[in-house]
């Protein structure tokens, strides 16, 4: 279980309408969602990890020691919310080295995980696993084995590998199935907002029990509050990728909390390996 630690004027779907130079300008709601979350977790007794921008930990480091104390894992999500290749290599190394300062001296524990931005790391980035080695973090979840049109690497290995050139860092991709000589998602965020339920309770049972792997599943906190401002200038697309089904997205977290055996990243790939 995976959280994506960042608020909706964050998001690569508005980002061409919301300058990022406004951010704190506009009201902010990832605390109050983060903790809602929490709460959330709390009541079905899971510990999930947590990837975190280090512009959200920075104006909120009381939330990260919420989430710490909580036994959640604190990893990394960037520090901005930029795709890394549109970033250069020494860019790349700074934000993340400047990320994992910030939420270890929060979270009080060395940060192992990483996530990049909309799943950015792909053909053109995967220089990326090499500098992450060297800054110290152990594992990476930042492919996305799909075909997309904001991310994607459809030929990558769709269960966790080393890369080649990566140091030995762990990859652990986001969730897929082969159905019918296609992939297909089953990993969360949009898709679970959009998808019924039994999709991914089908899909979750042929990996877990067909193929003996774990599956990895993500949101974010803005993806459970529908009171949120809208951005009724943003692209229709955009807005319809958004907002659909916000109100529903509660309700279907808590009956895969229920039905569903939960645990941290770290603790399921990291350990023993």
């Amino acid at each position: 279980m995976s959280v994506d630690v960042e608020d909706y004027f964050h998001v690569q779907a508005f980002a061409h309408h919301i300058n990022s130079e406004n951010w704190d300008s506009l009201p902010c709601r990832v605390e109050r969602n983060s903790d809602a979350v929490l709460a959330l977790f709390a009541e079905h007794g899971v510990r999930a990890t947590f990837f975190i921008l280090g512009w959200v930990a920075e104006r909120y480091p009381e939330l990260i020691r919420r989430i710490a104390a909580g036994g959640h894992e604190v990893a990394s999500h960037g520090f901005s919310h930029v795709r890394i290749f549109e970033q250069s290599r020494e860019a790349f190394r700074d934000d993340i080295r400047r990320t994992k300062g910030v939420l270890e001296d929060l979270a009080g524990a060395p940060v192992r995980g990483y996530r990049a931005a909309s799943f950015s790391i792909t053909e053109r980035s995967l220089w990326a696993h090499e500098i992450l080695h060297a800054e110290g973090y152990a594992y990476s979840s930042s492919i996305n084995p799909i075909r997309h049109d904001l991310y994607g690497m459809p030929h990558a290995p769709r269960f966790a590998f080393r890369p080649v050139g990566g140091g030995g860092i762990l990859e652990v991709p986001m969730t897929t199935v082969e159905l019918l000589g296609r992939r297909w998602p089953c990993a969360g965020g949009g898709f679970f907002r959009l998808l019924p339920l039994w999709w991914f309770t089908r899909t979750w049972r042929q990996v877990n029990e067909g193929e003996g792997q774990p599956a990895v599943f993500y949101f974010h906190p803005w993806e459970i509050d529908p009171g949120q401002p809208r951005q009724s200038g943003a692209p229709l697309k955009s807005r319809l990728r958004h907002y659909t089904n916000l109100s529903r997205m509660k309700g279907k977290l808590h009956h895969i909390l229920r039905r569903h055996e939960w645990g941290r990243m770290d603790e399921i790939f990291l350990e023993g390996a």
